[in-house]
């Protein structure tokens, strides 16, 4: 199997663009991708630090979605998006059902999205907390 670079997981981020904004703009299919994303996360053994970015990735939608927190660029919810339907996919570059290796791309893609994302999430983390909203 080969490793994931991060000029591939750029590319694969940038792939589903278009489909991450149809799932900004549709309340319903956000709120079913979410689910099944959240379902994913349940079952993958290790999380590892770029996974373990995914849950408050999650929170930033379902807070953007909700109007509840708008002070990130659109670019910013787009590349959230995109990165997730890529962790969701189960054929990807690595398919997930290789045991140890499956997730690596997932991670690749997940950090690079967290890489052209930070000062905006972390400017998220740091509205939650001053809005007392947990994870």
């Amino acid at each position: 199997m080969k490793e994931v670079n991060e000029e591939e997981a750029n590319k694969e981020l940038e792939k589903r663009y278009g489909k991450a904004e149809v799932l900004i703009n549709n309340d319903d299919k956000m709120e079913k991708f979410l689910r099944k994303l959240e379902k994913k996360l349940k079952v993958i053994p290790i999380a590892g630090s770029a996974l373990s970015n995914i849950p408050i990735m999650i929170s930033m939608i379902k807070n953007y979605i909700k109007k509840e927190y708008t002070e990130a660029p659109i670019g910013t919810i787009v590349a959230i998006v995109s990165a997730l339907i890529y962790f969701l996919a189960p054929i990807d570059l690595i398919p997930d059902f290789f045991a140890g290796i499956g997730f690596a791309d997932d991670a690749a893609v997940i950090a690079a999205c967290v890489k052209l994302i930070h000062d905006d999430l972390e400017e998220y983390k740091k509205w939650r907390e001053e809005n007392g909203i947990g994870e």
